[in-house]
């Protein structure tokens, strides 16, 4: 293998999408009560307007405008009440010049008037009489029919994360039940002799399965669900066995370590040794990350992560995030910061490099503050707010230099 013959980030995306945007993930009904971060497999397209009626935005009279027009505190208009509006009653009432009905917020308002004057602006004289003191123009105050969403609208598409903000629109539209994407599964496969778990004694020479747990979180955050969570030693049948259980449970296979050149660094072996494509990248110009492994085996994308855990989680938020907006079609906006870099930076040739950086806030700017150490160093992360992306044809940053904090 040319271990060395590396990819660029985007060619690398390319390829997650030709190969994998199209595998089939299942689909359930749930209410909407249980849809809250859940993915829509459907657009959803009104079957009603909204509202249903013209209705006052605000407690007033219900008038027509040209009533008003050329009135003033010192020459108001009279008009005559016809009576009032209650809520959630139907107006049968046709009003003509000069006569008003009572509408309170969110009330129906008559077809024959063409806005509401507020109460505020009113002057009540008798049971059967208002003056009013302001003139208003066609439409003041009032929400007409199919204003906010009209009858086969599209208003939710598919991809998008449920929020508590649709589903406030899918009850208004009636609907009770959506269709989601159920979560796309995973199974993480932590692999090397060193590696222990948590319940297991420390010896020396061991190491805690840090990544197995970051990436349990982070692929709780996207949404989806892991299957298995497995520490496997450096053998190559036992690798082989684990990640043919994860093709056969999963939607996607992880495999933490291994995907070096090193003599025990089996990922590569496993996934050719599966029927489809095999391995499809090794190696991406990108720090970190460098030793990074994709492949496909049965259909499935089995990728093979460094162990160091800066390099895997970054590797996971760049191409493991990407592929699954890109399987569900989620159109999702990356949260980022404008910050000033406070030092200088330099890039390695040929490589996009990810920085990790903190932020502080100083006189209503912020200014990311590098953040160095070995990618094997978990508080990297713990201390970092995000990273900075310097691209490859960039020789590095200068000292108060604009840049884009992209949050983790």
């Amino acid at each position: 293998m040319d271990f060395f013959n590396v990819m660029s980030v985007d060619e690398v995306k390319d390829i997650l999408v030709k190969n994998f945007k199209n595998i089939k993930i299942e689909t359930e009904k749930v209410s909407i009560l249980d849809s809250y971060e859940k993915v829509l497999s459907k657009d959803i397209i009104s079957q009603i307007n909204v509202p249903e009626f013209n209705r006052s935005t605000v407690d007033g009279y219900a008038i027509k405008s040209k009533d008003s027009h050329g009135c003033s505190d010192f020459m108001p208009s009279f008009l005559d009440v016809l009576g009032e509006v209650r809520m959630g009653e139907a107006v049968n009432i046709d009003i003509n010049n000069g006569q008003c009905i009572y509408v309170p917020t969110g009330g129906m308002i008559p077809k024959s008037s063409d806005c509401v004057i507020m109460i505020e602006h009113v002057e009540k004289l008798d049971e059967n009489t208002i003056a009013i003191h302001k003139p208003i123009s066609t439409g003041e105050n009032v929400v007409y029919k199919g204003d906010d969403i009209k009858e086969n609208e599209k208003v939710l598409s598919k991809g998008t994360k449920i929020t508590s903000q649709d589903i406030g629109v899918l009850a208004a539209l009636g609907v009770n039940e959506v269709e989601i994407y159920k979560p796309i599964k995973f199974t993480i496969i932590s692999s090397g002799d060193e590696i222990i778990d948590l319940d297991e004694k420390l010896e020396f020479g061991k190491i805690r399965d840090i990544n197995g747990y970051a990436l349990y979180s982070l692929i709780k955050n996207l949404g989806g669900s892991i299957v298995k969570r497995t520490i496997v030693k450096d053998k190559y049948d036992l690798l082989r066995d684990e990640v043919l259980n994860g093709i056969n449970s999963s939607d996607i296979v992880l495999i933490s370590g291994g995907s070096s050149v090193g003599t025990k660094d089996y990922t590569y072996d496993v996934i050719n040794s599966f029927d489809g494509q095999g391995v499809l990248v090794h190696g991406i110009s990108l720090k970190p990350g460098k030793p990074t492994i994709i492949g496909e085996c049965q259909n499935k994308p089995v990728i093979g992560l460094p162990g160091h855990p800066v390099s895997a989680i970054i590797v996971f938020k760049i191409f493991i995030e990407y592929l699954v907006n890109e399987i569900l079609d989620i159109n999702i906006n990356k949260y980022t910061v404008s910050a000033i870099i406070d030092k200088n930076l330099h890039s390695s040739p040929g490589k996009r490099t990810y920085q990790m950086v903190s932020l502080e806030e100083v006189d209503n700017k912020y200014y990311a503050r590098p953040m160095f150490g070995k990618s094997s160093m978990i508080t990297l992360l713990s201390k970092s707010c995000g990273y900075v992306i310097i691209d490859e044809n960039c020789e590095g940053l200068y000292k108060e230099q604009e840049v884009k904090v992209h949050l983790l």
